[in-house]
């Protein structure tokens, strides 16, 4: 009996151990990234889409959902994309389900309905977590490097991340991406 509960003890002190050593790594992992190009997510075609292709660009980063009372404001993202992406712009949509269950299963889904309704021509990527433990790593990036204000508190919040990569605003979801705070600042940011 004294044999199982020392097994038992050194099981759970190895497990408490590899925790750490995993929570460490992965913070160490983030603390290295100097800059929002050090990252990569998936397009929502299923294709590589590292951040550093935008490096030189602005980049307006927005978790996004399907059904939420908040999804007209697709509208304003895709004419702030037309209207800068020849200066140096980008809207990159990120779609996500931390909110309300509120998005589609599919990446399929996504596409489609955003297309449909929207017609949506900007990036996306696939579906993400943008908080907690189990976020994508550059919301833990940023959350890390902003605080509370890092953290998307519902469906499209909005980062504007400049050419060299840094977060340098970010807006709740009520503010329309038409909002002349928003607008201003991503002409304070386009490449020169």
């Amino acid at each position: 009996m004294k044999t199982h509960l020392h097994n038992s003890s050194g099981l759970g002190a190895f497990a408490a151990l590899l925790i750490v050593a995993l929570i460490v790594f992965s913070s160490a992992s983030n603390a290295k990234a100097e800059s929002a190009h050090d990252f990569a997510f998936t397009s929502i075609e299923g294709e590589s889409l590292p951040m550093s292709s935008f490096a030189g660009q602005s980049v307006l980063l927005v978790n996004t959902a399907s059904f939420c009372a908040f999804t007209p404001q697709y509208e304003a993202l895709q004419s702030l994309w037309e209207a800068y992406r020849g200066r140096g712009f980008v809207v990159l949509g990120v779609p996500s389900d931390n909110f309300g269950g509120q998005e589609y299963d599919t990446a399929a889904e996504v596409k489609t309905f955003c297309e449909v309704n929207y017609d949506i021509d900007f990036p996306m990527t696939e579906k993400q977590m943008v908080k907690g433990e189990d976020a994508h790593p550059l919301y833990r990036w940023i959350a890390s490097s902003l605080g509370r204000e890092g953290v998307p508190r519902w469906n499209f919040h909005k980062f504007l991340i400049d050419p060299d990569g840094r977060v340098v605003a970010s807006w709740p979801s009520g503010v329309k991406p038409n909002d002349r705070r928003i607008t201003a600042a991503i002409e304070a940011s386009l490449p020169r």
